[in-house]
């Protein structure tokens, strides 16, 4: 699962939650209940505005009990170990941080090459590929080999089929060969821009929304 997906997760979750818990207090704060005649159960949250969002006897009902005070502390730690650990990884880069290259006449010595040169050099070739107008490459974690993810934007009118040809044959397999790398799989996604459409007689600023690559 990629870290985007587990964060639009974990945002829907505590969204849910929160918009959940913002509702009942909302309704009993209102006096919805009684303005509409609703009777919720006797274990309902907050069923009038006079009542405390959390009522004494729910504040104290276990804090004789041995266990409570460890759980509550227990608790609170895990949820202070996942944010921290959670935080730690939104700023933590995706993707491998180097590239070991191959050098097959030293065996003894090993090369490094950093991962946003390795993405610089596939953007700029992309880049002056033709009826390219913008080019974004990240290179991520794969099952078993990093992998390249590249994103065009090509100008209107442009041949998808024909530039996907073009980097295959120009900036991964110069990089390939370059760098004497084994193999490195690649994923791209192309974006074709809209063409502009003419405006005759009065004239008028149109702007488009410009696509964002990624």
């Amino acid at each position: 699962m990629s870290r985007g997906t587990v964060n639009r997760l974990l945002l829907g979750v505590v969204g849910a939650v929160l918009l959940a818990a913002g509702v009942l207090v909302l309704a009993g704060g209102l006096d919805l209940y009684g303005r509409l005649g609703v009777d919720p159960p006797s274990w309902w949250p907050l069923t009038s505005p006079d009542q405390p969002v959390v009522s004494a006897d729910s504040r104290t009902r276990w804090t004789g009990e041995a266990w409570w005070w460890p759980v509550v502390i227990g608790g609170l730690t895990v949820v202070v170990a996942g944010t921290a650990w959670w935080l730690v990884a939104q700023l933590r880069r995706s993707g491998p941080t180097s590239v070991v290259l191959p050098t097959p006449g030293a065996p003894g010595l090993r090369l490094r090459l950093r991962t946003r040169a390795l993405e610089e050099a596939v953007e700029s070739g992309a880049v002056v590929l033709p009826e390219v107008e913008r080019a974004g490459v990240r290179l991520v974690r794969g099952p078993r080999h990093p992998r390249l993810r590249a994103a065009v934007r090509m100008t209107p009118g442009g041949d998808p089929a024909a530039l996907a040809e073009h980097f295959e044959a120009g900036p991964r397999t110069g990089v390939l060969t370059s760098l004497g790398l084994p193999e490195l799989p690649a994923d791209l996604r192309i974006r074709v821009v809209a063409a502009q459409p003419e405006v005759t007689g009065r004239r008028h600023r149109h702007r488009g929304k410009r696509p964002r690559v990624v």
